[in-house]
Formats: structure tokens, sequence, C-alpha cells
């Protein structure tokens, strides 16, 4: 559409300049035959003095100020009476020999804009010669003259026409891409809504009719989808074999070390349940990444909420806690939702554990940074507990450390936030809340 902008008024630059040429040239013909035809009547052979034309060739000689002009002057201070058309009445139009023209190299004929007698503009051609033509003679001016306002008349109702007609096929042709591109492109736009819907968990395949150039993309598409579906899933078997066929193994050791007496068979199940430990770790990691990489899986966050928050209630009833919750109903996930529970159930059960009698859930959608950027889901959790000091804030989330072991739990809480929202390419937070207490900001992806 810009180029079409651009190269328009080009174009029409263009063509206004080759006709405003033509019809010069065409004027300035017309101006060189007018005056040959005069030279060759009034110019004779055998008279002593310019005969005034027989023929007038144009009948607005015969009007005064006209703007059409005709004028045969004697130069060399020699010669017979000026002679003059009808038009000039008793003016007298500028010689361009005199006032130091040179002639053009192919005709001999000197040309000249200059001001007619009536205050417009007029375009001049003279021509020198002599009586009988003959050299020696005296020389005379014979100069005819047209008025530049019907050249310019001519080139600027052209120059109206060329616009408006110009203008008709811009609009036309933009007119024309706009409908190819809304139209033409339209399967790629429907294409684009089934993915968002796939994206958002409202469709699992690529479906509907799309033209023959688009079918390509839709089956490759879904071999996509299908192919991730199916790597996801022998991940999930790998790592379900893998767990069982280190448990049985590990559980043995422990079994027969138990058995043993003395300082060896102690360190033996000490180190199995680490190796138990480290093994339940990744193998959760395993897991969470397989259910990252699947394609549209929503969750809705209010449907996480609310039991969450009736089951944190009766655990911790004994503080009274009052638990205020802000969540828009179209809050949505992108991810599983046992993952999601096991995020806010841990930051939550965290904030209930440490609060006094307030805890705050607060949950946003943000819109996407661009037309096809993610949204994203902003969660806070806030208690009016004691808090952490920045070392401590620093310290927490490593796996298993606990900065007080006077409350129940195992250390592995933030850190399985942490794994989970790292998965997700989101983030965990934490910082001082108003409240006095904690405050804990987990970034996720939405839909």
């Amino acid at each position: 559409m810009a180029w079409t902008v651009i190269v328009l008024p080009l174009a029409g630059y263009l063509i206004y300049q080759l006709y405003r040429a033509d019809v010069q040239e065409s004027f300035d013909s017309q101006l060189e035959k007018l005056v040959t035809a005069i030279t060759v009547d009034s110019m004779a052979e055998g008279a002593t003095t310019p005969l005034p034309p027989p023929n007038r060739y144009e009948p607005l000689f015969e009007f005064t100020h006209s703007g059409w002009y005709w004028q045969i002057l004697p130069i060399d201070r020699q010669g017979g009476p000026t002679l003059r058309s009808a038009s000039l009445a008793t003016a007298v139009l500028p010689s361009p020999l005199e006032l130091g023209y040179p002639p053009d190299p192919d005709t001999n004929m000197r040309w000249r804009n200059d001001v007619g007698p009536d205050g417009k503009s007029v375009r001049i051609v003279e021509v020198i010669d002599t009586l009988g033509h003959e050299e020696g003679k005296p020389r005379y001016s014979i100069v005819v003259a047209g008025p530049s306002a019907w050249l310019e008349a001519s080139v600027s109702t052209f120059r109206t026409r060329l616009s408006l007609a110009l203008a008709v096929a811009g609009l036309a042709l933009l007119a024309l891409m706009v409908f190819q591109v809304r139209f033409g492109l339209a399967p790629l736009q429907r294409v684009e809504q089934a993915l968002a819907q796939i994206r958002s968990g409202e469709a699992s395949r690529l479906e509907g009719d799309v033209p023959a150039e688009i079918e390509p993309l839709r089956d490759e598409l879904n071999a996509l989808i299908q192919s991730n579906e199916d790597i996801v899933e022998r991940a999930r078997t790998q790592v379900g074999n893998l767990a069982h066929g280190l448990k049985t193994p590990l559980a043995v050791i422990t079994n027969e070390a138990r058995s043993a007496k003395g300082p060896l068979g102690e360190k033996v199940i000490e180190q199995a349940q680490i190796m138990s430990d480290q093994v339940q770790h990744y193998l959760e990691r395993a897991r969470i990444a397989a259910r990252v990489g699947v394609i549209g899986r929503v969750t809705s966050v209010q449907d996480v909420v609310d039991p969450l928050v009736r089951a944190l209630e009766r655990i911790h009833a004994d503080k009274s806690i009052q638990i205020s919750v802000q969540c828009p109903p179209a809050a949505m996930f992108q991810g599983e939702k046992h993952d999601l529970e096991e995020m806010l159930g841990n930051l939550l059960d965290n904030a209930c554990k440490w609060s006094k009698e307030r805890v705050r859930l607060d949950i946003k959608m943000t819109p996407a940074p661009t037309r096809t950027g993610r949204r994203r889901l902003r969660i806070t959790v806030e208690d009016d507990g004691p808090g952490l000091n920045a070392d401590q804030r620093a310290r927490i989330g490593k796996r298993g450390l606990r900065l007080d072991e006077t409350k129940p739990g195992s250390g592995l809480g933030l850190s399985i936030v942490i794994d989970l929202a790292q998965s997700y390419r989101g983030g965990l937070t934490l910082t001082e809340s108003p409240l006095g207490g904690l405050k804990a900001y987990l970034d996720l992806p939405a839909t």
C-alpha cells in the first residue's frame, strides 16, 4: 500500500510532464507555421516594402488584444514602415533579436516568453528575413505571438483530470489490497484463532476446512501437536519405569542394613535415604517437565483456590485465621491443576503457620505485552506474622532448609514452589508485607 501511494504520484508527475511537453511542442509548432506563412507572403519577391499578409491565418488576429498577434518591424534603421495585426492596435511587441536572444540552431528562429499589450503572458517567435529573401537587402523582424494562458489552461485541465483519475485508481487499488489481505488471508487468521484455542485448552487439534494452500500447514501443526503428546507420554512412562526400578533395590538395601548392627548398617541406611530423596526429587522434576511441555493444559484458578482455602481454614481452625481472597473468575493458569495446587497449597500453608490472624491472597491477570504474547498470572500471598529479614529471605527456599525447627514440615515446600514456578518460566519473589509478615509474589503464565 505504501508502494502504491509512492508510485502513483510519481507516475502522475511523469505523465503530466510528458503531456505538458507535448502540448508545448504542439503550440510552438502552430506558432512556427504562422510565422513561416506570414514571412513567405509579406516578403514576396519584387516587393519594395513588406506586404500585409493577404490571409490572416488566424481569425483572432482581427480582435483587439485577443492574445494572438503578428508584427513586421524593420531593423538596422532602414526599410519600410511597421506592420501589425489589428489585435495589436498601436502596441509594439519587443524583438527578441534586439533583446539579445540567440536563434534556435535547428530552425534559426528566436523564442521568448513576454507580456502582451493586455498584460497577459504570450509566447513569441521571431524570424529575421529580407524582401524577396535576398541577401544584402534591409532586414525585417517578423514576429508572431500566441497566448500562454491557452497552454496553461489546457495543461491545468489535464492535470485536474489526471489527478482525479489517479486518485480513483489509487483508492481502488488500496481497497483491493485491503480486500485481498482481509479475505485472502482469512484462513491464516482462522489458523491463528485455532492455535489460540489449542493453547487455552478449548481444542486439541486444528479442525475445519481450509484452502489447499493451507492444508499442509494444518497437517504439519497437528502432527507437531501429536508428536508433542507422544514425547510427553513416553517421558512419563520412562519416569515411571525408572521410579519402579530404583525404589525396590533401595528398599532391599535399607531393610538389609536395618538387620545389620553397628555403624556400617546405620551409614548404609543414612546414604540409602539420601539416595531415595535425590531420586524422588529428580523424578518429580522430570514429571514436572513432562507436564509443563503438554500443549493446551489450562486450569481455572478459582476452582483451585476455593477448596484450598476451605481446607486450610479447617486445619488452622484453632488460630481463627481469616483468609481474604481476591480472585477474578476468569483467571486461568496455563498448566496442570496439580501443579497449581502444589504451589498455592505450600504458600498458603506457610502463611497460615506463621500468621497471627490474617492471610491475604490476591490474584491478578496482566495483559499480554504484544498481540501474540502471553498474559501473566500474578499471585500474592501475605501474612501478618513475624516475617523474615533480607538474609533469611535469601537463604529460604534451599531444599530441606528449615529456619525454625519448632514448626512442622520437611523444609521442601518453598523449594517445590520454586522448582515448579521455574519450570513454567515463572518465579517466586519474597519481600516484606504491609501486613507486617512475609509477602510471596508468584509469577506464572496465564491464558
